[in-house]
């Protein structure tokens, strides 16, 4: 818990290793639908180009949608957004496309989160918040998601 709690890449990377591989391909399997935990991000690869998903939790705020960050700045899917400056998003059955991607202080939205979930992010101390502005709401299907 130290090493996390400290960043520590030797803790991390295994830890993100373990959440690629079981944890994200378990959460996609009900992530982006209505009740769930996890919503979508999808984002393209920097480098390769690729189209990635990627589970994440989201918490909307007004025009907005906030995901905390407790991995850090890190994250594969984090610094693509980022250099994208934009990405497209599945939360409660619809489907959204965000942009100006901002890292902030989690401490000035965390209010705004579950309780369960305040109590983890002081536990693990996460620090960043990733806030993405809603462009707009995506047609799918023929109507509005």
């Amino acid at each position: 818990m130290v090493g996390w709690r400290a960043k520590s890449g030797l803790v991390l990377g295994p830890i993100v290793w373990m959440s690629k591989k079981v944890m994200n391909p378990m959460q996609m399997r009900s992530a982006g639908t209505p009740g769930a935990y996890a919503s979508i991000v999808r984002h393209r690869g920097r480098v390769s180009g690729a189209e990635y998903e990627t589970p994440v939790g989201v918490v909307e705020d007004g025009d907005a949608f906030l995901i905390a960050l407790p991995y850090g700045s890190r994250a594969q899917w984090l610094r693509n957004v980022l250099a994208a400056g934009s990405a497209t998003l599945v939360h409660e059955g619809a489907t959204y496309r965000v942009d100006r991607p901002e890292m902030i202080p989690l401490a000035t939205v965390a209010d705004r989160f579950p309780a369960s979930d305040q109590g983890l992010f002081r536990w693990l101390r996460v620090e960043d918040c990733l806030r993405l502005r809603n462009v707009a709401r995506e047609e799918v299907g023929g109507r509005a998601a």
